[in-house]
């Protein structure tokens, strides 16, 4: 029973280890983590900035800004906003749920009892 266990804890840790990706810690002495967007440059960065704040004034008021200069001479990237928000989402860590499920859900007898 414990050897199954301690089994299932070591293959646990080399799936967090494959896995665990999208979050990597800031330092030892801190709790927190960092997510990474990748962009090609400071307008692509600016860009995504710009539209995030549109969608937000839209989101809050849009009656009250849709007269707004900024918001109706350039209309809000949806795409832009969807495609930063995929690169955020965390695959790898969706992936390991799978492992673990296999492990543990669909196969039983692998837990000790």
């Amino acid at each position: 029973m414990e050897t199954n266990e301690i089994k299932n804890l070591e293959r646990l840790k080399k799936l967090s280890a494959l896995y665990f990706s999208t979050l990597k810690p800031t330092d030892a002495k801190s709790d927190t983590n960092v997510a990474q967007i990748k962009l090609s440059n400071y307008s692509e960065l600016g860009c995504v900035i710009a539209e995030i704040l549109k969608l937000c004034i839209v989101a809050l008021d849009y009656d009250a800004h849709k007269a707004s200069n900024t918001i109706k001479t350039s209309p809000i990237n949806v795409a832009l906003i969807l495609e930063m928000v995929l690169e955020m989402f965390p695959t790898d860590e969706m992936e390991i749920l799978d492992e673990i499920y296999q492990m543990f859900i669909a196969n039983p007898d692998v837990i000790g009892e």
